[in-house]
This record gives C-alpha cells, structure tokens and sequence, in this order.
C-alpha cells in the first residue's frame, strides 16, 4: 500500500520536543521503574503528547506522517536513555503501523486517533505451545454470528495487562492450514482477558508477560485485514518496523551504554596515581574496540529504514528486505550485549553497583531472546544464503 505522507521532512521543533520528553521523563524514570519492575506509563504519555507515539500515522488520523527512518531514529534515542520504554515504544508503533496498512478508515479514527492519539498499542502473538516460533499459532478463533471469539494463551507479550489495545494474531476458523491467520484489534478493556505479572532480569519495566484470552468476543468490525491474511501481515505488517525497531533500541542501548563507561572512566581518578581510568592503555583499548562495535550500527539502521520508507512510498512489500532487517536485528542485539560487558568491565565496582550500566547489561541480555532469537535469527539467514526456504509454517513451524 503506497504512503504518500513520506514527502514530510521533520524538523529541528519536533526532535527536539523529543529530546526533552526523553531526558525529562524517560531518562529520569528509567532506574525507578527498573527497580520497582513499574510500567513505564508516565513516559509513553509524555511522548505521546508530543506526538511521537503516532510517528507513523497520518496526519489526518492524528500522527506525524513521519517515515521509518524517523522512527528508528527516535527508537534509538530513546533505547539510549531506558531499553524498556524503547521496547513499549516499538511494540505500541508496530500495532498501529499494522492498522495503518491493513486497517479501514473506522479501526485508525477509533484505534489511532482517539483520545488525541494517546491510546497505547502492542502486539500479542507468540503462543506458549510454540515457543520463539511466534508467527505459528495452534490457537484458533471461532465464529458467534457476525462476532468472533477467541481463545489463546500468549506469552511474552509486551505490554501486557497495560494496553488500551492489542493486536492479535490466530489462526482463522476452520483454519486449513497454518498459514491460513487471521488478526483482530482486541480492547485492552475486554472481557476475558486475563495477564500476568512480569518478573525478569532484564528490560523489568516493559511487562512482557504471559496474557489469556478467554473467550474472548471480538466484533467483525475489528478484524484487521481479511480472513486468511495474516500470512501477509505477518511478512509485510508486523515482521519490518519490529525488527528496525528492535534494532534500533539495542543501538541506543549500545550507544548510552558506552558513553556512561567513557564518561566515568575520564571522572574517576586514582588519588595514589593521579591518573583517571581513561589514562590507562588497557581501558583505553577496551573503550576503543567497543567504539567500533557501535559505530558499525547507525548507517546500516539509516540505510535500511530509508529502504522501508522506498518500499511503503512505492506501495511494496516491505518483506523484500527481511532478511537484511533480521541481519541488523541480530546484530544489534550482539553489539549491546557486547559494549554492556565492556561497560560493566571498565567501570569495576562502579558499574557492577545497581544504577544504568549494571541496568544497561542486564536489559541488552533480552535482545538475544526476542524473536526470532539469534539462534534461529541466524538459521533464517543461513538458509537464504545457501538458497533454501524458510518453510516458516510447516509443520514443526521452522
């Protein structure tokens, strides 16, 4: 589907309205709410405010009418300041960039647009039965009239519990197969929804946890696409502005994280020498090989953000360069766990203590896990590299 919204520039105004929102509020909660495990809220309401939250949306349905390469860019920076705000952020972009493509008119007004476009969004697809293979569900929805009804058990949903909506995917009724998906905007509100707490190591504010659905009634209304679409939604909705997203947090992640370890190696001074941390060579070069790791991020996420803003301008599937988004994904998640060692390594004690460093390495640890994981990330590469298939809803779903 052509955007024709992408001839938009943004200007200095508007990022630096983000800038200030991200230090602010973002910054200024990040290790509060890592602590108390509390959903970053009051920062997805300040940049929602500013407009940020609808970067993608058109202008007449509430948003900025940006491109990817905006989003990725405010992504990044807020990935620098809190991993787990980033995450929501991602996550609650990603649902209404789906709605945006594959939704009607009447699911943007009621979605994207009301309440000022302050509604947070997320996606809920991975089922517990299936693991990291979350595009392979086993739930099926079934049909009450003109309604549906739904019945999955979802784990790792961002969001969870917290949502004003969630985009959800199963497979149609009387499904013929696993691909034969179907997606629905389910209110956050509705009756049947059951979520549970979210404890981890890791990103502890984002909530990504395990959420039922019970019998759960959807009106026709809010099925988004067609019956048996999801298969597209998945490669051309859900699968590119997650997977730029992602990235892009573990860019801002590897970012903050280093520029936390320079600064406190250059501030700490050794009073029995006289010398800062950064005044010895071995720091020095520890700093300077992860200076290189992160600088290998920012063109590549700027090149392939403006190759899905080509893309969606020219009205073509954004999965042409899924494979290059799962490469950067991959990437990115191994740079931030990376530099976050480095991190925790140079500033000793310092960084081990409990504050953005020791958060910093504990929050890139999830950018591994997220799916695809690394592990089948790199089996998906493989297999384009030597010219086989992705058989992604075989049985055995890989």
């Amino acid at each position: 589907m052509a955007n024709t919204n992408l001839a938009r520039k943004v200007d200095e105004d508007t990022y630096a309205r983000l800038d200030a929102a991200i230090e602010q509020t973002v910054k200024a909660n990040a290790d509060r709410n890592d602590l108390e495990s509390r959903f970053p809220r009051d920062n997805l309401k300040a940049l929602a405010e500013i407009g940020w939250t609808g970067v993608l949306n058109e202008p007449q349905f509430g948003g900025l009418g940006l491109g990817h390469v905006d989003f990725a860019e405010a992504a990044y920076r807020i990935g620098q300041a809190d991993a787990s705000t980033g995450l929501v952020y991602v996550m609650h972009v990603g649902a209404a960039q789906t709605i945006n493509l594959f939704g009607n008119d009447d699911q943007k007004e009621r979605w994207l647009k009301a309440n000022n476009g302050t509604l947070l969004g997320t996606y809920s697809t991975s089922e517990r039965a299936t693991g990291g293979h979350w595009w392979y569900n086993f739930s099926e929805a079934s049909r009450d009239g003109d309604d549906y009804i739904v019945n999955a058990e979802k784990s790792f949903t961002t969001s969870s519990g917290q949502a004003d909506f969630y985009v959800v995917q199963t497979r149609s009724p009387g499904a013929k197969d696993q691909a034969d998906i179907i997606f629905f905007i389910i209110d956050g509100k509705a009756k049947g929804i059951e979520s549970s707490p979210w404890q981890a190591l890791g990103v502890r504010a984002n909530h990504s946890g395990p959420i039922r659905y019970k019998g759960v009634r959807v009106a026709r209304r809010d099925r988004l696409g067609a019956e048996g679409q999801g298969k597209e939604i998945i490669y051309d909705g859900v699968s590119p502005v997650y997977l730029i997203g992602l990235g892009a947090v573990w860019d801002g992640l590897a970012r903050g994280v280093l520029n936390a370890a320079v600064a406190h190696t250059k501030g700490f001074v050794h009073k029995d020498r006289n010398k800062s941390l950064s005044d010895y060579q071995a720091i020095r070069q520890e700093l300077g090989a992860a200076k290189v790791l992160v600088e290998t991020l920012r063109p590549w996420r700027i090149e392939l953000a403006a190759r899905l803003d080509e893309l969606w301008r020219a009205g073509k599937p954004q999965s042409e360069i899924l494979i290059p988004l799962t490469e950067f994904k991959v990437h990115a998640a191994e740079v931030a766990n990376k530099v976050a060692a480095t991190a925790l390594t140079v500033t000793g004690g310092y960084g081990y203590h409990r504050g953005p460093i020791e958060r910093s390495f504990r929050d890139a640890r999830a950018a591994i896990a997220m799916g695809p994981s690394n592990v089948i990330a790199r089996d998906w590469i493989g297999k384009s590299l030597v010219g086989l298939p992705l058989e992604l809803f075989y049985e055995g779903g890989e």
